[in-house]
């Protein structure tokens, strides 16, 4: 008789061997087979007992059967009977092991695309290649087999990731706040305030769930800045236009952007990153964490509505000090060239720009009086002109790289009195950020010292590259629950009606610009 672990060998080989033979069929999926011969087509949700050289039979593990009931909740024209396979594989032979096993890994695929599928128009506009991969059968597995807990990754797949999951307990949170409250509607009027009395205060007491007594009190003006700070108003406690309009929306109409938002939200990855960066384009702002503890935080200014800043995931490759900013040639040509005819060629030295003889490294410096500035304008002559770097340069102090077709990276800027604005829809699309400098030394960490150097255009390559998500929530987790942000680029409309919650198409007001290279800042120097 064989010694146990030879015993377990022999079975673990067994199925191994039927796995192998089963991947090697013609329909086989290449990208299950890759993962399967990467790990020796060792088996992830089956095991295999026997008392002999042969193994007797075998059985799924616990984690297949909570996957084959997902799959099958989620996917039942091609996953209904799969809990009962996984039932039945008690003392089955390895050969029926294999195709369990393989159906299993089949389904965690197709589960973790469907869950993690947004609707078109909740879909990021550009995903880093390399971020894109993460999302294939074979990496899915990977990640699964990888897991110090394969029942705990499974819940995290589950939850889709960490603003998804949050935002659906918003959800509840929320009815349970505000949804339950009288949905009577206050007319119109002056703005309502502390010591007002009348039907219309008595109307706003009662839907704010208080008695109708119609007198504007302390509880009042406490219950209306409530509203107010859950519904990104300015928490005044005083019912003006705006606090009204959102009042007489109504909660079925918060209710249905917050659904609408979590759908965005499923379009960020489950596993986000030990460190990543989120920007949220309708709030204007950019938080950064680490091994997910938020780390910090700061105001933005993103692009305009006629040049929309895009979502995305990419990746902070480098960052570059001190950098130059090469003026987009559009701009060189509307705007910059007329100034220089105007104003002569001095102008050019007075904005501490300069025009290069072409866009390789090795390009040399032009006299500006050299230059038809006529044919700049006219558009008949291409010219490269560049900021030189400095305190007044567009790009600040340090800008942040992330390569994307689009153009499209964070940077620093000399005009800090943006920020202060409550809706800063400034750039052409790129993203300036309040504290450049600050998110700068947490992306280097131990870098940061020997990156501060005073050299032109200076790069410096990441140890740690960094994800950034750049997303386009207009309801998004709080510190206290869900906070509604302004539609600014007019894109709920399109994503409620997709979901069966939106009324007619206003496409003038709903188009959205398509990505396009973007211009950074253009601020005072052309």
């Amino acid at each position: 008789m064989l010694a146990p672990d030879l015993v377990a060998a022999h079975s673990d080989r067994a199925v191994e061997l039927a796995l192998q033979a089963e991947l090697q069929r013609p329909d086989a999926p290449s990208s299950i087979a890759a993962f399967y011969r990467s790990r020796q087509y060792r088996p992830l949700w089956v095991k295999v007992s026997g008392s002999g050289p042969f193994p007797a039979g075998g059985s799924a593990r616990p984690e297949a059967a909570r996957l084959a009931a997902d799959a099958a909740r989620s996917m039942p024209a091609r996953y209904a009977g799969l809990p009962g396979a996984v039932a039945a594989a008690n003392g089955a032979a390895p050969e029926s092991l294999a195709r369990l096993e393989l159906t299993l890994s089949q389904a965690l695929g197709d589960y973790a695309a469907k869950v993690g599928q947004a609707p078109a128009a909740a879909r990021l506009d550009f995903v880093d290649p390399a971020l894109a991969a993460a999302s294939e059968p074979a990496a899915v597995l990977r990640a699964a087999a990888a897991a110090p807990s394969l029942a705990q990754h499974l819940t995290r797949l589950e939850e889709v990731n960490p603003v998804y999951n949050t935002l659906r307990k918003d959800l509840a949170a929320y009815r349970a706040r505000w949804s339950g409250l009288p949905q009577v509607r206050v007319p119109e009027g002056p703005a309502l305030r502390a010591g007002d009395t009348g039907d219309r205060v008595g109307l706003l007491r009662r839907r704010l769930g208080l008695d109708a007594r119609g007198v504007f009190d302390a509880d009042l003006t406490k219950a209306v800045g409530a509203f107010q700070a859950a519904h990104a108003l300015p928490a005044t406690g005083t019912a003006d236009a705006a606090t009204l309009a959102a009042l007489n929306a109504g909660a079925a109409h918060y209710e249905a952007l917050i659904q609408a938002n979590i759908e965005r939200a499923r379009a960020l990855p489950p596993l986000m990153g030990r460190r990543f960066v989120l920007v949220n384009v309708a709030a204007a702002q950019l938080w950064f964490y680490e091994d997910g503890r938020l780390k910090g935080s700061m105001r933005t200014v993103v692009g305009a509505p006629q040049e929309q800043t895009p979502t995305m995931a990419g990746v902070i490759t480098h960052l570059v000090f001190n950098p130059y900013w090469n003026i987009p040639v559009d701009l060189v040509r509307d705007s910059l060239a007329p100034k220089v005819r105007r104003f002569g060629a001095g102008y050019l030295q007075n904005a501490n720009m300069e025009a290069l003889s072409g866009w390789t490294d090795d390009a040399r410096a032009l006299d500006p009086q050299t230059i038809d500035w006529r044919a700049v304008e006219n558009g008949s002559a291409e010219l490269r002109v560049r900021q030189r770097p400095g305190g007044d340069n567009m790009m600040g102090r340090v800008k942040f790289m992330l390569p994307n077709e689009l153009g499209i990276y964070l940077h620093d800027t000399p005009n800090k009195a943006l920020f202060q604005s409550q809706r800063r829809l400034f750039s052409a699309g790129c993203i300036r950020l309040e504290h450049a400098p600050e998110l700068a030394a947490w992306l280097l960490g131990p870098q940061s010292a020997a990156a501060a150097s005073a050299a032109a255009d200076q790069r410096v390559d990441l140890a740690e590259p960094t994800v950034v998500y750049i997303t386009y929530l207009t309801a998004a987790p709080g510190a206290s629950g869900v906070v509604f942000y302004p539609d600014v680029y007019g894109r709920d409309p399109a994503l409620l009606r997709a979901l069966g919650k939106g009324g007619p198409a206003n496409p003038a007001a709903e188009r959205k610009p398509a990505p396009k290279p973007s211009h950074g800042a253009w601020e005072s120097a052309a």
